[in-house]
């Protein structure tokens, strides 16, 4: 005989409410490490978890009428819980797969596999989703308490989602991983689902599910070793509450990696300075100046995404050490690249905080400001507004220039115009120039107003001073000349209230899917 034990019911309630959103964060987590973290994947993630609880809600409202029992209800949260911590396990071998066609965008492959492993979500949140009509019709006494009991139920489901939407990011994830995070949040929900059975019917029904936890405690110790990803190169990977990371070391360079992989944040070699990228670019920025641009005269720098410092050292062996302010809002990038990527400059200081949020509170002004903080395949949109670029102008001094890293597709260079007309409302001239091999343009705006027949002067200047000038700053202003491209048409302003950012970047990433081209984005 079924005994009802109300309070405990609540506890339930709010378990599984709280490991419903854990699971749907976590889910973001674990596809993104692969597919990456654009608006496309989340909203998969988000509107497949929506229909899996809409049907759970339908189902376990019937499912309550036909057996209205609290030893019903506790096994169902007991297997919801076990196929949660199934997921990590199963989806282990299909997300390696898909990490190295994602590697070689083999789009047939990375369809499947995305597929595939949404599908494996389908029976643990629909199980999830069971849990509130259920427990309405066990907590339902006197059809004229139905109101309030339900709206006591969804309360506290919902506070439950609350703590479920910070724990697994902030506590968890970077703890002990997203595989990990699946299983805690599938034993904390078994424990109290075995807890319940056992109030309502006896202990010694317990003993039939007792597998459940000793399987999961025996996945989580062995089911999910080994590193996540199997890249060639790979010397090391961890998760942070930002990011997935990877460090690669391939012929004495050391790359720095992100989430799905599709973008090289930073390069780092012990005798080599050149990486033919965005970085060293970013050196050439002040040479829009009128001729003759002293490189003595360059005595500070902001960069907003310093990630592993490639842009810091470079600065710092081509300008000596100058004071520069790197703003990088991963902690967990900063302590590796100190260590993997001898980001060790005196002269660098590093702020863990939003690179706007941290512009914004420096009381410094600077001779160039380097924005390059892409989340592949988008720039943060707060770091695309008209607002933003006025604050990097009053930031920078009276010959300070601005170089911003931009995304562009085959034949598509939306972004590239969008921004243009944006910074041109602050800005009184911009340059851009085409990195070669590559979809990445450098934007660059400098605060007076100036000629780009500046930088061709400044070409002439740095050459004549012969050995005097560090080969890596005359190559770098010598390919900005000889990149330059036409200036940009006129196109829409993005502002805080309004910046298309992911609408653009989602067109973009589409056509060069269905392109069928390949290229690795930095």
């Amino acid at each position: 005989m079924d005994s009802h034990h109300p309070r405990f019911l609540y506890a339930a309630v709010f378990t599984s409410g709280m490991t419903a959103l854990a699971v749907e964060l976590a889910a973001s987590r674990l596809l993104g490490n692969v597919f990456g973290a654009s608006n496309l994947v989340w909203a998969s993630i988000i509107g497949l978890i929506l229909i899996y609880l809409t049907l759970g809600y339908f189902i376990g409202g019937r499912w309550a009428d036909r057996s209205p029992y609290p030893s019903t209800f506790y096994r169902i949260l007991a297997w919801a819980a076990f196929t949660v911590g199934l997921v990590p396990v199963v989806s282990r071998p299909v997300l390696r797969f898909s990490a190295l066609a994602f590697d070689q965008l083999q789009m047939g492959v990375l369809f499947g596999s995305f597929v595939a492993v949404m599908i494996l979500f389908a029976i643990p949140v629909t199980l999830l989703g069971t849990a509130s009509p259920f427990a309405i019709r066990l907590a339902i006494r006197d059809p004229l308490e139905a109101g309030r009991i339900s709206g006591r139920i969804y309360a506290v489901s919902t506070l439950g989602s609350f703590v479920g939407t910070f724990l697994p990011v902030l506590v968890l994830i970077p703890t002990i991983g997203t595989f990990r995070t699946f299983l805690a949040f599938a034993g904390m929900l078994i424990v109290v689902a075995l807890i319940g059975m056992g109030l309502s019917t006896g202990w010694r029904g317990v003993l039939r599910y007792a597998w459940m936890p000793i399987l999961l405690a025996g996945m989580a110790w062995w089911g999910v070793s080994g590193p996540f990803k199997s890249t060639t190169g790979q010397i090391y990977e961890t998760e942070s509450e930002y990011n997935y990371i990877e460090i690669l070391e391939i012929r004495g360079f050391r790359y720095l990696r992100l989430n799905d992989g599709q973008g090289v944040h930073s390069v780092y070699h012990p005798t080599q300075l050149n990486y033919d990228g965005p970085w060293e670019q970013v050196l050439a920025a002040p040479y829009f100046n009128p001729a003759p641009f002293e490189p003595e005269r360059v005595k500070s720098m902001a960069i907003i995404g310093l990630a592993a410092g490639t842009t810091a050292r470079q600065a710092t062996a081509v300008y000596g050490p100058i004071r520069i302010d790197g703003y990088e809002i991963d902690p967990v990038i900063i302590d590796l690249a100190r260590e993997y990527f001898d980001m060790t400059m005196p002269n660098l200081n590093v702020y863990t905080v939003d690179g706007r949020v941290g512009l914004e509170q420096s009381a410094e002004q600077y001779d160039i400001i380097s924005v390059d903080a892409y989340r592949p395949p988008y720039i943060p949109y707060h770091l695309t507004t008209q607002e933003f670029f006025t604050q990097v102008y009053q930031h920078l001094t009276d010959q300070g220039v601005m170089a911003i890293n931009i995304g562009r597709g085959p034949n598509d260079r939306r972004m590239i115009e969008a921004l243009a007309t944006t910074i041109r409302q602050v800005f009184p001239s911009i340059y851009v120039m085409d990195l070669p091999h590559s979809f990445n343009s450098i934007l660059y705006a400098t605060r007076q107003p100036t000629q780009a027949s500046n930088l061709a002067a400044n070409v002439l200047y740095l050459t004549g001073r012969g050995d005097d000038v560090h080969p890596l700053l005359l190559y770098a202003a010598q390919l900005s000349l000889v990149a330059l491209q036409p200036d940009p048409p006129q196109s829409i302003v993005f502002t805080d209230d309004r910046a298309p950012v992911e609408w653009i970047t989602n067109q973009m990433v589409l056509d060069f899917v269905l392109s069928g081209e390949t290229e690795l984005l930095q």
